[in-house]
């Protein structure tokens, strides 16, 4: 009787005890086998095509993002630096403040590390941003379809003959919904390569050798009282200096300020041919180069001139000379090779860029890129993480241009990828994310008018900000019903600004091309930007940091106004420019001198 009573009572207090462990320790009790689906696709992305299944033992970099535990703090941190009226405008916060924001909460962290080692994988052999928000763990075929409840298979895109290991869907425990934000690569089928062009060679457009003829005159006390009708056929540096008003001005703070240009796969910029163009079209600035930035193994084949990449360092130093210019060569992983023996990584846009540079000590005060994708093709969780990114770096001081894109309202049949192939407008991304500027297209000069491919829009995964509330809602106001039904009124409306988009002369190879696109429009935009941070930083002052919420208040007075024009696109004609703002040319394009006098 006395062995029963013991054998009881110890029973009791082990059941005890292990109630007690279970809920001192919440995750010892958790089930990761109730899978609940994260994101999934209707139908395979168009442009793709399934080219068989993933091999189970090709292995890749699994990046997971955790959600942001304070991540409303730092926008609205973001937005009163941003803000003229704000009393902490200019005050840019550090890298550790922003760490502090955007790193996920502890419980977020020791829930992931569980399921990871519940899968068999060491969390303390995993790679992490500076904040902890990413996680970057390396995972087999096999491991991944376990842990995410799906199928990885091998994808073609048939224009630019890239394969992808993605999956049409994946799902986590329900217990990781609320602090995972994204996992990748999943469901983003995305590459470089495969994006829609923002910059293309205009066949028969002429060509000039030189620009001589007027460029010395803007060496002068002033600046042209007319820019030259020349500029109408054949854009060089010294039509955008003069059409911008930025000939007046020399940099003074090129020890501080620099301009960055994030270049992607296999785009690499020549440096003979920049001198070539320099002996052209810019003299005073022959002998200068830039500096290339190769990230997670981006080259720097000085054999393959890049027509996108010579277009956005021939112009961004163009107009920013002698402002230090680096060129981010970002190699993302090698691409997939189906028939491959050894296995290799899969490449992620932005993810790669993005986290490299938010790790630096010393990031660019001005930033082109000019790659974009109809936003409907990127999982709304993956667009969400890459858009908070930007935030950050604006968060630090950095002004973020992207084209928008050159497809007008839409390109092709415009139809959803829901299932109900719906007629729409097909808004750009990352064009579409609040915390950058975006930067549509203009054509000729005495006056500008709106180029027919700008892009510009609505977002529909992103609302309206507050900065814009008051210009969009007067443009929908004037609208009415046109193209009611067509986008998202409440959504986050672009193009921001504008800036020339056809007939740029560029060098490739030794020989001037034509180049046109909005690919032109974001850097010629961001060098006439990195001349407004020098005269900032050469008075003592911050840099501008996130320009949206400047330029849709005190900023306005600093553009020239385009109002004419449209972007056609999806069969109809699209939105038109006109007075104020417009989802064509945004707020329009940049007069250097007014901005300079309205940020002094």
């Amino acid at each position: 009787m006395l062995q029963r009573s013991v054998a009881m009572f110890w029973s009791s207090a082990l059941l005890l005890a292990l109630v007690h462990l279970a809920v001192a320790n919440p995750l010892a009790s958790k089930r990761w086998d109730d899978l609940e689906v994260k994101h999934a696709w209707v139908e395979v992305p168009r442009g793709w095509e399934l080219h068989g299944p993933a091999p189970a033992d090709y292995t890749f970099d699994m990046r997971i993002g955790l959600k942001q535990d304070r991540f409303d703090d730092l926008v609205a941190a973001l937005y009163e630096v941003s803000d003229p009226s704000h009393e902490k405008y200019g005050q840019h916060l550090t890298k550790e403040e922003v760490a502090a924001l955007v790193a996920p909460h502890p419980n977020s962290v020791d829930l992931l590390e569980s399921w990871l080692a519940a899968h068999g994988l060491d969390p303390s052999a995993c790679q992490r941003s500076r904040a902890g928000d990413w996680v970057i763990v390396r995972v087999s075929v096999a491991q991944a379809e376990k842990m995410l409840g799906t199928k990885y298979n091998v994808y073609r895109h048939g224009k630019s003959e890239d394969y992808v290991v993605r999956t049409m869907n994946y799902s986590l425990p329900s217990a990781l919904h609320e602090h995972v934000a994204v996992v990748a690569p999943t469901t983003y089928f995305g590459t470089m390569k495969s994006m829609k062009a923002t910059s293309f060679i205009q066949k028969n457009a002429p060509t000039i050798d030189t620009d001589a003829d007027f460029a010395h005159l803007l060496k002068g006390p002033s600046s042209l009282a007319t820019v030259p009708t020349s500029c109408n056929s054949a854009i060089t540096p010294a039509c955008l200096r003069a059409l911008y008003n930025t000939t007046s001005y020399t940099p003074a703070a090129t020890d501080k300020n620099s301009l960055g240009v994030a270049g992607y796969l296999n785009e690499f910029a020549n440096r003979a041919d920049l001198q070539t163009f320099f002996r052209r079209f810019r003299t005073d600035a022959v002998g200068t180069s830039f500096t290339t930035v190769e990230v997670n193994g981006g080259g720097d084949n000085q054999n393959e001139p890049g027509t996108e990449a010579n277009l956005d360092i021939q112009y961004t130093e163009g107009i920013s000379f002698p402002t230090p210019n680096i060129y981010y060569s970002t190699g993302g992983s090698p691409p997939f090779i189906p028939d491959d023996e050894t296995p290799t990584n899969t490449n992620e846009p932005y993810l790669d860029w993005l986290n490299f540079i938010l790790d630096q000590d010393q990031i660019p005060q001005t930033f082109s890129t000019s790659y974009g994708d109809d936003e409907q093709t990127v999982p709304l969780d993956y667009a969400t993480s890459v858009c908070n990114l930007f935030a950050q770096l604006g968060a630090l001081g950095s002004s973020i241009m992207f084209s928008s894109g050159d497809d007008g309202v839409g390109g092709g049949d415009c139809e959803t990828n829901d299932g109900t192939n719906t007629v729409r407008f097909q808004p750009n991304f990352p064009a579409s994310c609040p915390f950058v500027t975006t930067v549509g297209g203009t054509v000729r000069v005495n006056p500008e008018v709106a180029v027919s491919f700008s892009g510009g829009g609505f977002s529909n995964y992103f609302a309206r900000p507050s900065y814009q509330s008051t210009a969009v809602s007067t443009f929908l106001t004037k609208l009415g019903r046109t193209n009611s039904g067509l986008f998202n009124t409440t959504g986050r409306a672009y193009p921001d600004v504008a800036a020339q988009s056809e007939n740029f002369q560029v060098v490739i190879g030794g020989r001037v091309e034509p180049v046109a696109g909005t690919s032109a429009s974001s850097p010629t935009f961001a060098g006439v930007v990195a001349l407004l941070n020098d005269f900032r930083l050469s008075q003592g002052k911050p840099p501008l940091g996130f320009l949206n919420p400047l330029i849709y208040s005190t900023g306005v007075g600093g553009f020239n106004d385009i109002t004419s024009g449209s972007n056609p696109g999806c069969g109809t004609n699209g939105f038109s420019a006109g007075a104020g703002w417009d989802p064509v040319t945004g707020l329009g394009t940049p007069d250097f001198g007014k901005l300079q006098a309205l940020i002094g």
